[in-house]
This record gives C-alpha cells, structure tokens and sequence, in this order.
C-alpha cells in the first residue's frame, strides 16, 4: 500500500548479512556458513555466478518512479525532503536537478539505490571530479536486477557504480588486497570493507559483506557517540551544494 510520506508503502533497502570476522553492529545480522562458502571459496554448481564489488560508506538513498513521479528516498522509504538531516534534503535536490538522467533510467516501479557520500559518516572521499552519489542496486520491490544488468543501465545514464573487484568465489583477504587501502572512489581513510553479490541462472540470490574489524561507524557525524567521542561537532562535508538552489 502506497502512502505519500512513504511512497513505497516499505523500506527502500534492507540490511545485508555478514561474512565471519565482519564488524557487526547493533542490528547486524551474519549469514549461513553455507554463503560464505559460496561467496569465498566455491560456488554450487555451473549457475552460480559470484561478484565482489566494494563497499562505499555513507547513506543508503535511493529514487523512485512512483506513478511516473521521479521520488527520492532515504533508506526507510520515507521522502528525502522530509528528512530532519540537511544531508538527505541535499541528496533530494541533486536527485531532483538530475530529474531526466533518473527518468531515463527507470521503469515505473523500480527505484534505483546508491550511496549518498555528500557527509563523511566513517570515512572521508575526495569527490573531486566525482559524482557524490554511487548506484549499487536497481530494484523492484524486492527483487534487484542482476549486476551485468545493473551496470548497462547506469553506463547509460553516466551513474557512478562501485568498484568491480573480482568476478569468482574470493577470499577476503584475496578481494582486501584487490581493493588496496583506499579502495577506488577517493577514499581519505582506509575503505570500509566488500559486498559479494551471489547470482544464480542471472538471478540474484543473495548479498553478503565483510566490514573491516576496526571500522568505527559513525566517527565523523556530530550526532553520534562516535562523533562526539572524536570531538567532532559540524557535519564534515565530502561534498556540498546550497539547499534549494537545485545546483550540480
């Protein structure tokens, strides 16, 4: 059931399991022991298909066409503009000023979903020739788009997509490695970690990551105990544009 200040009517984007020796947090779930193995050691059989890509840390957001209304969202499904954080009402107006690259990429009832990096939550970017918005997933409802449709679409429309690490069954360690210490969209602090992406017959079939262990959430947002605990007080912009200006 759709309802205006959650258009969906459910979450954009729900949580992904975790991998043995990931930082688990409040909330945080592990997987099976039977995935890790699929993701890190060996697929089933001849229709698994394994990806790893790299995990971006900042807001989970996503937009929407909705009754052919381009809708951005923060992770909970609610309006971006209805935020009481200045960070999601940003990621509103620079959804909105890109209203016809998103228009173009989607199909009524899908949302495309990203990483808003616009403020620094656990780690800082240079966004400096970037775009602050990272596409990880086209969804509808429930249902994501398989990674090689994915990357089409958003070749298309000029959307940044994560970094590609591996395309088998990787270790940790193996995929870390790959990744470097500051992985590949500008990283100012050691990257946070990886996302395995499972496909089955071209289906996805499930996600799962590992966190670095030493990873602090939240250490540069003045609202946290993390961020308060740093002494942190102000927003730390990645990125920034006037509210309401509707600029780039």
């Amino acid at each position: 059931m759709q309802h205006d200040d959650k258009p969906l009517g459910i979450k954009a984007y729900g949580s992904i399991a975790h991998i043995p020796g990931s930082r688990m947090g409040p909330g945080d779930h592990a997987c099976s022991p039977g995935q890790a193995r699929i993701a890190t050691t060996a697929v089933r059989d001849k229709h698994d298909r394994v990806y790893v890509q790299e995990k971006l840390d900042g807001s989970c957001t996503s937009v929407a066409k909705v009754n052919g209304e381009i809708i951005p969202l923060g992770r909970a499904g609610y309006r971006a503009i209805s935020s009481p954080y200045e960070q999601h009402r940003l990621f509103h107006d620079w959804a909105m000023y890109n209203w016809e690259r998103f228009n173009d990429l989607l199909y009524e009832g899908e949302r495309a979903v990203g990483e808003w990096l616009a403020q620094a939550h656990g780690t800082r970017y240079d966004l400096n020739g970037r775009e602050p918005w990272v596409m990880f997933d086209i969804m509808r409802e429930h249902e994501r788009m398989s990674v090689r449709g994915l990357y089409v679409r958003a070749h298309d429309q000029h959307f940044a997509t994560p970094a590609l690490l591996k395309m088998e069954p990787t270790t940790v360690e193996s995929a870390m490695l790959c990744l470097g210490t500051y992985g590949n969209y500008g990283a100012l602090d050691p990257c946070e970690g990886v996302v395995y992406r499972v496909e089955r017959d071209g289906k996805v079939d499930y996600l799962v990551k590992w966190v670095r262990p030493d990873k602090v959430d939240g250490c540069y947002l003045p609202e946290t105990e993390a961020g308060k605990a740093a002494g942190i007080t102000e927003p730390i912009w990645n990125w920034r544009s006037p509210i309401g200006n509707n600029a780039p």
